[in-house]
């Protein structure tokens, strides 16, 4: 657990990882024998991956996103699926619908929060395209274009919207179901009116056209209270995995790569919980030599809170 907690959480690489361990302990492990060693650990954990899988797949709010990955130099992606209490991790070769669908399957009741990606586009689900990142396009092309004011009066108005939606969505059952979808009609058609500016110059034209690709995925946070409007979250929970590229560039192998996916999802899901992601898993591995299972952390959780309780009634 010690090697996983190196490997995962402080993103060493296994190169530095020997290191440590032959200065501080006098051990000689070579890399590939350290890498041999995560890649079991991983193994064992199968069926705590699997139970964080499920966990997701039945949030209320889930966020995704998915980043660059290398595996023997040549480029795979780093994909996160993640709610309040859950991150699921995984590696893959492509950045296709298919990931999606592997993981969470054709239908989704939650609410998915994305960057607009079109992979996400084949799951059966409502869903939230995040206006940061719409906005930061829009914001880049005025300052390039300072003299196109139509950009700008583009950007402010369709902010304008954003803001009046928050306050909406806020406001939903203070209002009543009849003036509140009163109210978000109006939100719409205030952003049908938008896409359809006159005579738009060519830069303009871009923009709204990608704004016309997240239309329909763009007001969904209104009906939602505690649905945000941007997929800060899944940035926030995949910078690890950023961090982790920079250090050692990667993966070795497939095998690497999947066993990182597996206790990297442990790993933040344990801290999501407020759980010692060392503790667990030094508990779920005794488990699994004992009964040929690790142990899962809602159990570890479950029994965690017990011991909690009986400590208060002492």
């Amino acid at each position: 657990s010690d090697l996983c907690y190196l490997w995962v959480a402080l993103c060493l690489p296994t190169t530095r990882i020997k290191d440590y361990l032959k200065t501080f302990f006098g051990l000689e492990i070579s890399t590939a024998g350290l890498s041999s060693h995560l890649i079991k650990v991983s193994g064992l954990m199968q069926e705590v991956y699997e139970e964080i899988r499920q966990d997701i797949q039945i949030g209320v709010t889930l966020f995704a996103d998915e980043t660059g990955w290398r595996v023997r130099g040549k480029n795979w992606w780093l994909w996160v699926f993640g709610t309040a209490r859950s991150a699921y991790y995984t590696v893959d070769r492509t950045r296709g619908s298919d990931v999606v669908r592997r993981v969470l399957g054709e239908l989704f009741i939650g609410v998915l929060v994305v960057d607009g990606w079109h992979a996400y586009l084949s799951l059966i689900c409502e869903q939230q395209s995040c206006m940061a990142h719409v906005f930061r396009k829009i914001r880049k092309l005025r300052d390039v274009f300072p003299h196109l004011v139509d950009i700008a009066k583009f950007y402010t108005k369709l902010r304008k919207i954003l803001r009046d939606g928050e306050r909406l969505q806020q406001q939903g059952e203070q209002l009543g179901e009849v003036v509140f979808q009163r109210r978000l009609k109006r939100l719409h058609e205030r952003l049908e009116d938008l896409v359809n500016w006159p005579n738009p110059d060519e830069v303009l034209a871009e923009i709204i056209k990608k704004v016309k690709r997240q239309q329909p995925r763009m007001l969904t946070f209104v009906e939602h209270p505690g649905v945000p409007n941007h997929n800060n979250y899944a940035e926030y929970l995949i910078r690890i995995g950023v961090l982790k590229r920079k250090v050692s560039g990667g993966s070795v192998s497939a095998e690497g790569a999947h066993a990182y996916a597996i206790l990297l999802s442990i790993y933040t899901t344990c801290r999501l919980r407020g759980i010692s992601f060392h503790r667990f898993l030094k508990e779920s591995l005794k488990h699994h030599i004992r009964t040929g299972k690790p142990l899962s952390i809602e159990a570890y959780a479950n029994r965690l809170y017990a011991d909690i309780d009986l400590k208060k009634a002492a």
